[in-house]
């Protein structure tokens, strides 16, 4: 993100550059941006979206990074190649446990503690009998890396 935004209020990550600047400026046109307000408000800290949202002020992508609204600040000239980079340490991960815990992890958020923690232990459980469960755990005790299924 490297421009004056708050739709990265609904991203899983955010990853943006230290130039980056946050705003929902709608108030200061006489519209209260309400809709950005439902995933900002979940996204940061209450103070931090009615500061955003009452003001219409932009926030520096250090501000965002203290507040959670984004994940990582990267320098302006380096926002590519780090995002690249990340980009495909993500993708050399197995496919199917990252499906698997970004479901449960989605789900979760919308339960109460006791009931998140009941459902991931069972995620958690039958992640063990996943093919690339079981080659994670052989690989880490074999001090080697492992080898997932989707590049088998």
């Amino acid at each position: 993100v490297s421009t004056q935004s708050t739709g990265v209020a609904a991203a899983q990550m955010a990853i943006c550059s230290d130039r980056s600047r946050f705003a929902t400026p709608g108030v200061n046109i006489g519209l209260f941006c309400s809709t950005p307000g439902v995933q900002l408000g979940r996204a940061v800290n209450r103070k931090l979206a009615m500061d955003m949202l009452l003001t219409g002020e932009p926030i520096s992508a250090q501000s965002a990074l203290v507040g959670g609204l984004v994940s990582r600040v990267i320098e302006q000239g380096k926002l590519e190649e780090e995002t690249n980079r990340i980009a495909e340490l993500i993708a050399s991960k197995s496919s199917p446990v990252i499906k698997l815990g970004l479901q449960n992890f989605n789900s979760q958020m919308k339960r109460q503690l006791v009931d998140a923690a009941e459902q991931s232990a069972g995620v958690m459980v039958s992640n063990l009998d996943h093919p690339d469960g079981n080659e994670g755990l052989s690989a880490f005790l074999d001090k080697r890396h492992p080898t997932w299924s989707q590049d088998k």
